[in-house]
Protein backbone atom coordinates (compact mmCIF):
# COMPACT_ATOMS: atom_id res chain seq x y z
CA UNK A 1 0.00 0.00 0.00
CA UNK A 2 1.31 3.44 -1.00
CA UNK A 3 1.49 5.69 1.69
CA UNK A 4 -0.32 9.12 1.60
CA UNK A 5 1.51 12.13 0.99
CA UNK A 6 1.51 14.49 4.44
CA UNK A 7 -0.12 17.67 3.53
CA UNK A 8 1.36 21.10 4.02
CA UNK A 9 -0.51 21.36 7.44
CA UNK A 10 1.23 18.47 8.62
CA UNK A 11 4.45 19.98 7.76
CA UNK A 12 4.03 22.46 10.27
CA UNK A 13 5.03 22.12 14.17
CA UNK A 14 2.23 20.46 16.48
CA UNK A 15 1.46 24.37 18.44
CA UNK A 16 1.09 26.09 14.81
CA UNK A 17 -1.16 23.93 13.08
CA UNK A 18 -4.62 24.23 14.95
CA UNK A 19 -4.19 27.84 14.02
CA UNK A 20 -4.52 26.90 10.16
CA UNK A 21 -7.80 25.14 10.44
CA UNK A 22 -11.19 26.75 8.51
CA UNK A 23 -12.80 28.00 11.67
CA UNK A 24 -9.87 29.64 13.41
CA UNK A 25 -9.07 31.64 10.19
CA UNK A 26 -12.47 32.54 9.96
CA UNK A 27 -12.39 34.05 13.48
CA UNK A 28 -9.30 35.82 12.51
CA UNK A 29 -11.25 37.80 9.59
CA UNK A 30 -14.10 38.18 11.65
CA UNK A 31 -11.99 40.25 14.34
CA UNK A 32 -10.22 41.85 11.51
CA UNK A 33 -13.65 43.67 10.95
CA UNK A 34 -15.06 43.76 14.67
CA UNK A 35 -11.69 46.18 15.65
CA UNK A 36 -12.20 48.46 13.07
CA UNK A 37 -15.17 50.44 14.19
CA UNK A 38 -13.45 50.86 17.43
CA UNK A 39 -10.80 52.56 15.98
CA UNK A 40 -12.23 55.36 14.05
CA UNK A 41 -14.34 56.79 16.60
CA UNK A 42 -11.08 56.45 18.88
CA UNK A 43 -7.88 57.65 18.44
CA UNK A 44 -8.68 58.36 14.99
CA UNK A 45 -11.61 60.70 15.44
CA UNK A 46 -9.69 62.72 18.60
CA UNK A 47 -7.07 63.11 15.87
CA UNK A 48 -9.33 64.50 13.11
CA UNK A 49 -11.33 67.14 15.47
CA UNK A 50 -7.62 68.13 17.25
CA UNK A 51 -6.75 68.60 13.66
CA UNK A 52 -9.97 71.03 13.13
CA UNK A 53 -9.18 72.60 15.86
CA UNK A 54 -11.96 71.28 18.29
CA UNK A 55 -11.78 72.05 21.52
CA UNK A 56 -10.47 69.34 24.32
CA UNK A 57 -13.17 69.72 26.00
CA UNK A 58 -15.46 68.57 23.58
CA UNK A 59 -13.20 66.03 22.17
CA UNK A 60 -12.98 63.60 24.92
CA UNK A 61 -16.85 63.70 25.15
CA UNK A 62 -17.05 62.51 22.03
CA UNK A 63 -15.89 58.95 24.24
CA UNK A 64 -19.71 58.60 25.13
CA UNK A 65 -20.03 57.18 21.58
CA UNK A 66 -18.44 54.27 22.76
CA UNK A 67 -21.51 53.52 25.39
CA UNK A 68 -22.84 51.82 22.68
CA UNK A 69 -20.43 48.41 23.28
CA UNK A 70 -21.61 48.80 26.99
CA UNK A 71 -25.29 48.94 26.28
CA UNK A 72 -25.45 46.41 23.13
CA UNK A 73 -26.86 43.53 25.33
CA UNK A 74 -30.27 45.90 25.39
CA UNK A 75 -30.21 45.28 21.79
CA UNK A 76 -28.61 41.13 21.44
CA UNK A 77 -31.80 39.54 21.35
CA UNK A 78 -32.68 40.43 17.86
CA UNK A 79 -29.80 39.03 16.07
CA UNK A 80 -30.40 35.39 17.68
CA UNK A 81 -34.36 35.73 17.21
CA UNK A 82 -35.59 38.56 14.56
CA UNK A 83 -35.65 37.10 10.88
CA UNK A 84 -34.31 39.70 8.39
CA UNK A 85 -36.44 40.34 5.49
CA UNK A 86 -35.00 39.17 1.32
CA UNK A 87 -31.85 38.30 2.83
CA UNK A 88 -33.20 36.34 5.46
CA UNK A 89 -32.59 33.02 3.63
CA UNK A 90 -29.09 32.90 3.76
CA UNK A 91 -29.38 32.11 7.59
CA UNK A 92 -29.75 34.05 10.75
CA UNK A 93 -26.09 34.90 11.24
CA UNK A 94 -25.07 35.11 8.11
CA UNK A 95 -28.12 37.47 7.08
CA UNK A 96 -27.06 39.69 9.90
CA UNK A 97 -23.53 39.87 9.63
CA UNK A 98 -23.74 41.27 6.11
CA UNK A 99 -26.74 43.68 7.35
CA UNK A 100 -24.54 44.83 10.39
CA UNK A 101 -21.59 44.97 8.21
CA UNK A 102 -23.69 47.39 5.51
CA UNK A 103 -24.60 49.40 8.78
CA UNK A 104 -21.41 49.89 9.73
CA UNK A 105 -20.25 50.93 6.17
CA UNK A 106 -22.90 52.92 5.93
CA UNK A 107 -22.07 54.71 9.60
CA UNK A 108 -18.61 55.16 8.93
CA UNK A 109 -19.59 56.94 5.38
CA UNK A 110 -21.51 59.25 7.15
CA UNK A 111 -18.84 60.30 9.90
CA UNK A 112 -16.48 60.55 6.81
CA UNK A 113 -19.39 63.24 4.90
CA UNK A 114 -20.09 65.58 7.92
CA UNK A 115 -18.09 68.51 8.81
CA UNK A 116 -16.84 68.61 12.25
CA UNK A 117 -15.96 72.74 12.04
CA UNK A 118 -19.76 73.12 10.46
CA UNK A 119 -21.20 71.24 12.94
CA UNK A 120 -19.87 69.55 16.39
CA UNK A 121 -23.34 68.11 17.19
CA UNK A 122 -23.96 66.18 13.69
CA UNK A 123 -20.33 64.96 14.19
CA UNK A 124 -21.27 63.99 17.65
CA UNK A 125 -24.35 61.76 16.49
CA UNK A 126 -22.31 60.16 13.36
CA UNK A 127 -19.38 58.91 16.33
CA UNK A 128 -22.59 57.51 18.04
CA UNK A 129 -24.04 55.88 15.01
CA UNK A 130 -20.80 54.40 14.21
CA UNK A 131 -20.47 53.46 17.79
CA UNK A 132 -24.14 51.48 17.51
CA UNK A 133 -23.48 49.67 13.97
CA UNK A 134 -20.07 48.91 15.86
CA UNK A 135 -21.66 47.26 18.51
CA UNK A 136 -24.41 45.52 16.75
CA UNK A 137 -21.53 43.94 13.93
CA UNK A 138 -19.82 42.76 17.50
CA UNK A 139 -22.88 41.06 18.69
CA UNK A 140 -23.17 39.10 15.56
CA UNK A 141 -19.19 38.05 15.07
CA UNK A 142 -18.81 37.14 18.56
CA UNK A 143 -22.02 35.03 18.12
CA UNK A 144 -20.85 33.38 14.11
CA UNK A 145 -17.23 32.67 15.68
CA UNK A 146 -18.42 31.24 18.90
CA UNK A 147 -20.91 28.74 17.07
CA UNK A 148 -18.33 28.34 13.97
CA UNK A 149 -15.56 26.89 16.73
CA UNK A 150 -16.19 23.72 17.65
CA UNK A 151 -15.18 23.51 21.38
CA UNK A 152 -11.85 22.09 21.12
CA UNK A 153 -11.02 25.39 18.96
CA UNK A 154 -12.05 27.86 21.56
CA UNK A 155 -9.06 28.36 22.98
CA UNK A 156 -7.22 29.21 19.56
CA UNK A 157 -9.99 30.92 17.78
CA UNK A 158 -10.38 32.93 20.74
CA UNK A 159 -6.57 33.89 19.87
CA UNK A 160 -6.89 34.16 16.48
CA UNK A 161 -10.14 36.75 17.03
CA UNK A 162 -8.04 38.88 19.22
CA UNK A 163 -4.58 38.97 16.98
CA UNK A 164 -7.75 39.97 14.08
CA UNK A 165 -9.08 42.94 16.44
CA UNK A 166 -5.64 44.37 17.00
CA UNK A 167 -4.81 44.24 13.46
CA UNK A 168 -7.93 45.55 12.22
CA UNK A 169 -8.01 48.16 14.58
CA UNK A 170 -3.86 48.93 14.21
CA UNK A 171 -4.60 49.19 10.49
CA UNK A 172 -7.72 51.33 9.93
CA UNK A 173 -6.31 53.67 12.63
CA UNK A 174 -2.98 53.82 10.61
CA UNK A 175 -4.14 54.00 7.10
CA UNK A 176 -6.71 56.86 8.01
CA UNK A 177 -3.97 58.97 9.50
CA UNK A 178 -1.45 58.08 6.41
CA UNK A 179 -4.88 58.91 3.91
CA UNK A 180 -5.59 62.02 5.55
CA UNK A 181 -2.25 63.53 5.09
CA UNK A 182 -2.68 63.06 1.61
CA UNK A 183 -5.95 62.84 0.08
CA UNK A 184 -7.90 64.37 3.08
CA UNK A 185 -10.43 63.06 6.63
CA UNK A 186 -13.20 62.53 4.50
CA UNK A 187 -11.63 59.91 1.49
CA UNK A 188 -9.51 58.20 4.82
CA UNK A 189 -12.77 57.45 6.39
CA UNK A 190 -14.55 56.14 2.86
CA UNK A 191 -11.35 53.99 2.58
CA UNK A 192 -11.14 52.61 5.89
CA UNK A 193 -15.15 51.26 5.74
CA UNK A 194 -13.78 48.87 3.45
CA UNK A 195 -12.46 46.57 7.16
CA UNK A 196 -15.97 45.74 6.89
CA UNK A 197 -15.10 43.38 4.06
CA UNK A 198 -12.81 40.41 5.67
CA UNK A 199 -16.36 39.31 7.93
CA UNK A 200 -18.97 39.55 5.35
CA UNK A 201 -17.48 37.69 3.04
CA UNK A 202 -16.28 35.10 5.78
CA UNK A 203 -19.79 34.70 6.32
CA UNK A 204 -20.44 33.92 2.81
CA UNK A 205 -18.04 32.10 2.09
CA UNK A 206 -18.14 29.68 5.03
CA UNK A 207 -21.80 30.23 5.87
CA UNK A 208 -24.25 29.45 8.39
CA UNK A 209 -22.58 27.70 11.61
CA UNK A 210 -23.21 24.03 12.52
CA UNK A 211 -23.26 24.92 15.99
CA UNK A 212 -26.17 27.06 15.62
CA UNK A 213 -29.54 25.84 17.27
CA UNK A 214 -32.21 27.93 15.35
CA UNK A 215 -34.96 29.71 17.86
CA UNK A 216 -38.28 30.35 16.03
CA UNK A 217 -38.83 33.43 14.74
CA UNK A 218 -40.36 35.95 17.06
CA UNK A 219 -44.11 37.65 16.09
CA UNK A 220 -46.03 39.54 18.58
CA UNK A 221 -45.65 41.32 21.69
CA UNK A 222 -45.46 38.31 24.47
CA UNK A 223 -42.70 36.55 22.23
CA UNK A 224 -40.75 39.37 21.72
CA UNK A 225 -40.24 39.69 25.37
CA UNK A 226 -39.70 35.77 25.59
CA UNK A 227 -36.72 36.39 23.73
CA UNK A 228 -35.50 39.23 25.47
CA UNK A 229 -35.55 37.73 29.30
CA UNK A 230 -35.44 34.30 27.82
CA UNK A 231 -31.39 34.21 27.75
CA UNK A 232 -31.29 36.28 31.24
CA UNK A 233 -33.64 33.94 33.19
CA UNK A 234 -31.48 30.72 31.40
CA UNK A 235 -28.23 31.91 32.33
CA UNK A 236 -29.62 32.70 36.29
CA UNK A 237 -31.45 29.60 36.70
CA UNK A 238 -28.05 27.56 36.07
CA UNK A 239 -26.66 26.02 39.40
CA UNK A 240 -24.24 28.42 41.05
CA UNK A 241 -25.42 31.43 38.92
CA UNK A 242 -24.58 33.81 41.53
CA UNK A 243 -21.19 32.54 41.52
CA UNK A 244 -20.19 33.52 38.10
CA UNK A 245 -21.88 35.99 37.66
CA UNK A 246 -20.11 37.60 40.96
CA UNK A 247 -16.60 36.04 38.55
CA UNK A 248 -17.36 37.83 35.69
CA UNK A 249 -17.90 41.05 37.56
CA UNK A 250 -15.03 40.75 39.57
CA UNK A 251 -12.39 39.34 38.03
CA UNK A 252 -10.58 42.38 35.84
CA UNK A 253 -11.00 44.93 38.62
CA UNK A 254 -7.04 44.31 39.94
CA UNK A 255 -5.66 44.26 36.53
CA UNK A 256 -8.08 47.27 35.60
CA UNK A 257 -7.25 49.80 38.16
CA UNK A 258 -3.33 48.61 37.16
CA UNK A 259 -3.86 49.32 33.88
CA UNK A 260 -5.60 53.07 34.29
CA UNK A 261 -2.55 54.18 36.17
CA UNK A 262 0.63 53.19 33.63
CA UNK A 263 0.91 56.01 31.77
CA UNK A 264 0.81 58.28 34.56
CA UNK A 265 3.18 55.94 36.42
CA UNK A 266 5.40 56.69 33.59
CA UNK A 267 5.06 60.35 32.66
CA UNK A 268 5.94 60.62 36.99
CA UNK A 269 9.64 58.44 36.67
CA UNK A 270 10.21 60.78 33.79
CA UNK A 271 9.80 58.88 30.69
CA UNK A 272 10.05 60.42 27.53
CA UNK A 273 7.37 59.96 24.62
CA UNK A 274 10.22 58.49 22.26
CA UNK A 275 10.36 55.84 25.78
CA UNK A 276 7.27 55.43 26.30
CA UNK A 277 6.84 54.43 22.01
CA UNK A 278 9.35 52.24 22.02
CA UNK A 279 8.57 50.17 25.40
CA UNK A 280 4.78 50.56 25.96
CA UNK A 281 3.54 50.67 22.56
CA UNK A 282 6.32 49.08 20.23
CA UNK A 283 7.37 45.94 22.80
CA UNK A 284 4.56 45.60 24.36
CA UNK A 285 2.28 45.54 21.06
CA UNK A 286 4.72 42.51 19.88
CA UNK A 287 4.69 41.04 23.78
CA UNK A 288 0.70 40.69 23.57
CA UNK A 289 1.20 39.30 20.04
CA UNK A 290 3.29 36.51 22.01
CA UNK A 291 1.17 36.58 24.52
CA UNK A 292 -2.29 35.44 22.44
CA UNK A 293 0.03 32.69 21.02
CA UNK A 294 0.55 31.28 23.83
CA UNK A 295 -2.64 31.58 25.24
CA UNK A 296 -3.92 29.71 22.36
CA UNK A 297 -1.36 26.75 23.25
CA UNK A 298 -2.20 26.33 27.14
CA UNK A 299 -5.85 26.23 26.68
CA UNK A 300 -5.29 23.25 24.30
CA UNK A 301 -2.69 21.62 26.60
CA UNK A 302 -4.17 22.41 30.01
CA UNK A 303 -8.23 22.72 29.06
CA UNK A 304 -10.24 25.32 29.71
CA UNK A 305 -10.26 24.83 33.64
CA UNK A 306 -6.29 25.19 34.43
CA UNK A 307 -5.85 27.55 31.74
CA UNK A 308 -8.19 30.28 33.03
CA UNK A 309 -6.63 29.42 36.30
CA UNK A 310 -3.03 29.83 35.12
CA UNK A 311 -4.12 32.83 33.32
CA UNK A 312 -5.76 34.55 36.48
CA UNK A 313 -2.58 33.57 38.52
CA UNK A 314 -0.60 35.78 36.24
CA UNK A 315 -2.89 38.86 35.51
CA UNK A 316 -2.29 39.54 39.13
CA UNK A 317 1.52 38.60 39.39
CA UNK A 318 1.81 40.89 36.65
CA UNK A 319 0.71 44.00 38.71
CA UNK A 320 3.68 43.22 41.04
CA UNK A 321 6.20 44.13 38.19
CA UNK A 322 4.81 47.29 37.85
CA UNK A 323 5.14 47.46 41.73
CA UNK A 324 8.79 46.73 41.18
CA UNK A 325 9.46 49.69 38.00
CA UNK A 326 7.52 52.18 40.71
CA UNK A 327 10.47 51.58 43.51
CA UNK A 328 13.42 51.52 40.76
CA UNK A 329 12.57 54.39 39.75
CA UNK A 330 13.46 55.31 35.78
CA UNK A 331 14.93 52.23 34.53
CA UNK A 332 14.89 50.77 30.83
CA UNK A 333 15.26 47.42 31.81
CA UNK A 334 12.84 47.11 34.46
CA UNK A 335 10.14 49.21 32.10
CA UNK A 336 10.87 46.62 29.52
CA UNK A 337 10.58 43.81 31.69
CA UNK A 338 7.24 45.20 33.48
CA UNK A 339 5.45 46.00 30.06
CA UNK A 340 6.72 42.75 28.95
CA UNK A 341 5.00 40.41 31.36
CA UNK A 342 1.97 42.03 31.74
CA UNK A 343 1.05 42.25 27.61
CA UNK A 344 2.36 38.63 27.76
CA UNK A 345 0.01 37.87 30.57
CA UNK A 346 -2.78 39.85 29.38
CA UNK A 347 -2.50 37.95 25.82
CA UNK A 348 -3.40 34.78 27.83
CA UNK A 349 -5.76 35.98 30.03
CA UNK A 350 -7.66 37.21 26.72
CA UNK A 351 -7.33 34.47 25.04
CA UNK A 352 -8.47 31.73 27.74
CA UNK A 353 -11.44 33.86 29.20
CA UNK A 354 -12.59 34.60 26.62
CA UNK A 355 -12.89 31.12 25.15
CA UNK A 356 -14.23 30.60 28.73
CA UNK A 357 -17.13 33.46 28.60
CA UNK A 358 -17.52 32.15 24.81
CA UNK A 359 -17.99 28.42 26.35
CA UNK A 360 -20.68 29.84 28.98
CA UNK A 361 -23.54 30.77 26.29
CA UNK A 362 -26.32 28.55 25.85
CA UNK A 363 -25.82 27.63 21.91
CA UNK A 364 -30.30 29.43 21.71
CA UNK A 365 -28.94 32.74 22.69
CA UNK A 366 -25.60 33.52 21.86
CA UNK A 367 -25.44 36.43 20.64
CA UNK A 368 -27.85 37.73 23.50
CA UNK A 369 -25.40 36.11 26.26
CA UNK A 370 -21.95 36.31 24.84
CA UNK A 371 -23.37 40.80 24.64
CA UNK A 372 -24.59 40.57 28.33
CA UNK A 373 -21.29 38.78 29.36
CA UNK A 374 -18.83 40.75 27.40
CA UNK A 375 -20.68 44.07 28.90
CA UNK A 376 -20.77 42.70 32.80
CA UNK A 377 -17.20 42.00 32.40
CA UNK A 378 -16.03 45.95 31.96
CA UNK A 379 -19.20 47.39 33.75
CA UNK A 380 -17.39 47.51 37.32
CA UNK A 381 -14.23 48.14 36.12
CA UNK A 382 -15.36 50.98 34.10
CA UNK A 383 -17.45 52.90 35.92
CA UNK A 384 -15.79 51.95 39.79
CA UNK A 385 -12.52 51.61 39.66
CA UNK A 386 -11.73 54.55 36.82
CA UNK A 387 -13.33 56.97 39.74
CA UNK A 388 -10.75 55.76 42.57
CA UNK A 389 -7.42 54.90 41.09
CA UNK A 390 -6.33 58.67 40.74
CA UNK A 391 -7.11 58.85 44.76
CA UNK A 392 -5.70 55.82 45.82
CA UNK A 393 -2.50 56.84 44.36
CA UNK A 394 -1.78 59.83 46.04
CA UNK A 395 -3.18 57.57 49.02
CA UNK A 396 -0.73 55.19 49.22
CA UNK A 397 1.97 56.07 46.20
CA UNK A 398 2.68 53.95 43.08
CA UNK A 399 3.94 50.87 44.82
CA UNK A 400 1.65 50.33 47.54
CA UNK A 401 -0.92 51.36 44.97
CA UNK A 402 -0.03 48.25 42.89
CA UNK A 403 0.44 45.87 45.36
CA UNK A 404 -2.91 46.63 46.27
CA UNK A 405 -3.97 45.99 42.66
CA UNK A 406 -2.43 42.41 42.90
CA UNK A 407 -4.36 42.04 46.34
CA UNK A 408 -8.05 43.45 44.14
CA UNK A 409 -7.17 40.25 41.86
CA UNK A 410 -7.44 37.48 44.23
CA UNK A 411 -10.98 37.64 44.91
CA UNK A 412 -11.43 36.80 41.39
CA UNK A 413 -8.90 33.67 41.48
CA UNK A 414 -10.23 32.76 44.97
CA UNK A 415 -14.33 32.49 43.15
CA UNK A 416 -12.98 30.62 40.32
CA UNK A 417 -11.31 27.93 42.40
CA UNK A 418 -14.22 27.69 44.61
CA UNK A 419 -16.49 27.51 41.34
CA UNK A 420 -13.78 24.85 40.31
CA UNK A 421 -14.36 22.65 43.48
CA UNK A 422 -18.26 23.16 43.40
CA UNK A 423 -18.54 21.58 40.04
CA UNK A 424 -19.54 24.43 38.02
CA UNK A 425 -16.59 24.68 35.66
CA UNK A 426 -17.63 22.63 33.05
CA UNK A 427 -14.53 21.13 30.64
CA UNK A 428 -16.03 21.65 26.56
CA UNK A 429 -16.11 18.39 25.42
CA UNK A 430 -14.21 17.72 22.26
CA UNK A 431 -16.95 18.14 19.29
CA UNK A 432 -20.01 19.11 19.42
Amino acid sequence: MSQTEPSWRDLLPAAVRPYTEAAPLAALMLGISSGFPFAMIGATLTTRLAQDGIDKKAVTAFSLAFLAYNLKWLWAWAVDGVRLPLIGHLGQRVSWLLFAGLLVIAAVANLALVDPTASLIATAIAAVLVGVAGATFDIVIDAYRIELLEPRQLGVGSGMSQYGWRIGSTAAGALALVLASRIGWQAAYLACAAFAAPAMLTGLAMGEPPRRLIIAAKRGLSETWAAIIGPITEFLSRAGAGLVLAFILLHKIGDTLANLTFRLLFDDLGYTNDEIAIYDIGFGFWAYLIGIFIGGALYTRLGLKRSVLLSLILMAVSNLSFAGLAFSGHNNWAMAAAIGFENIASGIGGVCLVAYFSALCDLRFTASQYAMISAATSIVGRFLTGTTAGGLIELFGYVDFYLLTTLAALPGILLFLWMMRAGLVFEPPPTT
